[in-house]
């Protein structure tokens, strides 16, 4: 075995549970950094995700969407799959399109993050654009219930109150205000 840093956990391999296009599920052969072993799940996605945070006049726009899977409502970014040979750039300027009729003519990445690195490898790519046009409606028009531009000023007291759960958005939204990333 190769040389290891200490407190690391090696996967020594990993068996499909279960697998789909849009989820895989794993048994990974771990050996812990005390010498044990654990049997631990993994859920491998096989595509990134990707969003934009629209900024425009001290505004964000977000939509209001259900999530049936914990049966809960709330506010989101635009965001989706990277599809296969896509950039992530490329992917959360097409979603703000589908999703809220807008489109960047620009993004900048803010941030990349794991949302729950210890069970799940999906990668969420965070980007913000304050130069998007409205194209028109949405062309995907399962993705929002409505579409709000929400002001900068009032994304605190929604993430406090939980009127914005979703992992993605939650995340994004927070680095944005904790690095001045919405102005």
């Amino acid at each position: 075995m190769g040389r290891h840093r200490e407190g690391e956990w090696l996967n020594r391999g990993e068996t499909t549970v279960y697998a789909s296009d849009w989820v895989n599920v794993t048994l990974a052969d771990v050996a812990l950094p005390d010498g044990s072993q654990v049997d631990h799940h993994v859920v491998r996605m096989p595509r990134p995700a990707a969003g934009t945070i629209l900024v425009a006049d001290d505004h964000v726009l977000l939509l209001y969407r259900h999530r049936f899977i914990t049966d809960t409502w709330g506010w989101e970014i635009p965001a989706g799959g990277v599809d296969a040979g896509e950039h992530p750039a490329e992917a959360a300027v097409r979603e703000t399109r589908e999703e809220a009729g807008w489109e960047p003519a620009s993004v900048r990445q803010l941030c990349v993050f794991y949302p729950a690195n210890g069970l799940l490898d999906q990668a969420f790519h965070i980007f913000v654009s304050d130069d998007a046009t409205h194209v028109g409606e949405p062309t995907d028009r399962n993705e929002a219930a409505r579409i709000e531009w929400v002001a900068v000023a009032e994304i605190r007291t929604m993430l406090r109150e939980r009127e914005i759960t979703d992992g993605l958005t939650f995340g994004a939204l927070a680095y944005a205000l904790a690095v001045g990333g919405l102005g």
